[in-house]
């Protein structure tokens, strides 16, 4: 479904000329302690597109009431009338909502209860479209919100139908190799694959993340950010049905110093409406719109997955299985991010991975996480002999990171024998690290011998002293027994 345009009117003064004309509200008295306020409904909404026709389906559309403030009481029992007969010629609607609005038809009636100063919202009904409308076509919803203690508030929203979907390229796009601080190239295109002209002009809005920002190159874009992270372009031109469109030139982002990652987001438009907040215009030349190559635009939104240069070296940080034959022992380990690139929430931390020495177990893995003490915090191996697999990005580590790069969890290690040289191994693994030669490093076990006291206490040793104790007692026994019947 294309993205839908919801206008608003704001500030105190829009606020006052829209609760004298288009919400007529009427006059409160002296008596009235409190007062309503519609001012958070959207005056214009995009209800769906025309190519959608009965296939669209819109549930977006609610009424925010509001307490205005300075009230001395609640406002009690507000309810909200809502009479969508106004939309007869471009929509049908039907029952949807929270579970509190009730009514058939084109009326329906929705419960808000009583209020002190916050606002609530109802949803009164689904709104499902119609074939045969074309763009731009149009109809009005009528609601008055009512309470005891407060004079009646009307309001109206106008639906109007959109103009054709505008696809992008259903495939994400992977770019690597930028380099931070070099400017790169984007250039989004889209297709109108119905049979209504988009006449009204088309937008285009891009946003980055993850430490992409755009430079404002064009006239006929406007920026928000400091520095942009967003843009919205405007091509009066339009687009012709059934037709393929790219940018004639591409826009410019460019990558932070320390980035490893980024995203770019794009979206087209047959129903120009600038967003809030962009608020710079690019001081270059316009760009236009130019045809392409069609193909396969069945996406909503055009997306790129961003790489650059930057790296984020990992180093395991190892130990030694140390102790005596019977021991079992802690050892520490995990990754050292050398950097330079920092990592951000959005990007996978990548892994380590075990392989104990021979002549070990690994008896636990164990942490804590929200007053719960796990006992493995890294998958085991299916083989003995395999690997454990520590996931950087696992609850098991989402506390464990110190302040100079370091992530280590204590493995719990049972030496079960001495065997000369042996040596474990952990490996890390991590997709912004491009210096393999310093992801591997060894785990030494340094085994000693078992104090002579565990050999004692070893259960085949007490199973053969309680063999001959009982056959000691045995022959005792007989002998008192010999002794006696003679």
């Amino acid at each position: 479904m294309a993205p839908r345009t919801w206008a608003r009117i704001t500030g105190r003064a829009a606020l006052a000329a829209l609760l004298a004309t288009a919400f007529a509200p009427a006059s409160a008295t002296a008596s009235d302690a409190v007062a309503l306020s519609l001012e958070d409904v959207p005056r214009t909404v995009v209800v769906y597109n025309a190519d959608e026709g009965a296939k669209a389906t819109d549930r977006r559309f609610e009424v925010p009431v509001h307490i205005v403030p300075g009230n001395s009481e609640p406002a009690r029992n507000i309810e909200v009338v809502v009479d969508a007969s106004g939309l007869k010629d471009i929509a049908r609607v039907t029952k949807g909502g929270y579970g509190n609005c009730t009514g058939s038809g084109w009326v329906y009636t929705c419960v808000y209860g009583t209020l002190q100063n916050d606002g609530e919202s109802n949803a009164p009904f689904d709104i499902l479209g119609l074939d045969g409308v074309r763009p731009g076509d149009s109809g009005t919803v009528t609601y008055t919100a009512t309470a005891d203690n407060a004079a009646p508030v009307t309001g109206t929203t106008r639906m109007v139908v959109g103009g054709p979907t505008l696809g992008t390229p259903g495939k994400k796009l992977k770019v690597d190799g930028v380099t931070p601080g070099e400017p790169a190239p984007l250039t989004p295109e889209f297709a109108n694959h119905t049979r209504f002209r988009a006449d009204r002009g088309v937008a285009l809005r891009v946003e980055t993340g993850g430490g992409l920002t755009l430079r404002t190159r064009h006239s006929n874009c406007s920026y928000a950010g400091a520095p942009p992270t967003s843009a919205w372009c405007l091509f009066p031109a339009g687009a012709a049905p059934w037709a393929a469109y790219r940018t004639s030139a591409p826009l410019s982002y460019v990558a932070a110093e320390k980035a490893l990652h980024g995203t770019l987001s794009y979206r087209w438009s047959s129903d120009p409406e600038k967003p809030a907040g962009h608020t710079v215009r690019g001081t270059g030349a316009p760009i236009t719109l130019t045809g392409t190559e069609d193909g396969d635009f069945d996406g909503i939104n055009g997306d790129v997955e961003v790489d650059t240069t930057v790296q984020a070296d990992y180093r395991p940080v190892t130990g030694t299985v140390r102790g005596r034959v019977g021991d079992t022992v802690e050892v520490r380990l995990g990754v050292r991010d050398l950097g330079p690139g920092e990592l951000t929430n959005d990007e996978a931390k990548g892994r380590f991975e075990v392989v104990p020495p021979e002549g070990t177990t690994v008896t636990s893995v164990p942490y804590d996480f929200e007053d719960l003490n796990p006992r493995w915090g890294c998958e085991r191996p299916e083989k003995p002999g395999g690997a454990f697999v520590c996931d950087l990005d696992d609850d098991a580590f989402a506390w464990a990171r110190e302040d100079d790069g370091t992530t280590t969890i204590v493995f719990h290690v049972r030496i079960d024998r001495q065997v000369a040289g042996a040596r474990g191994t952990i490996r890390t693994f991590s997709p912004y690290d491009r210096t393999p030669g310093n992801d591997t490093a060894a785990v030494p076990l340094e085994a000693s011998p078992a104090p002579a006291y565990r050999s004692v206490l070893r259960p085949a040793v007490w199973a053969a002293v309680a063999v001959g104790v009982v056959a000691a007692v045995g022959l005792v026994a007989v002998r008192r027994h010999r002794r006696r019947a003679g």
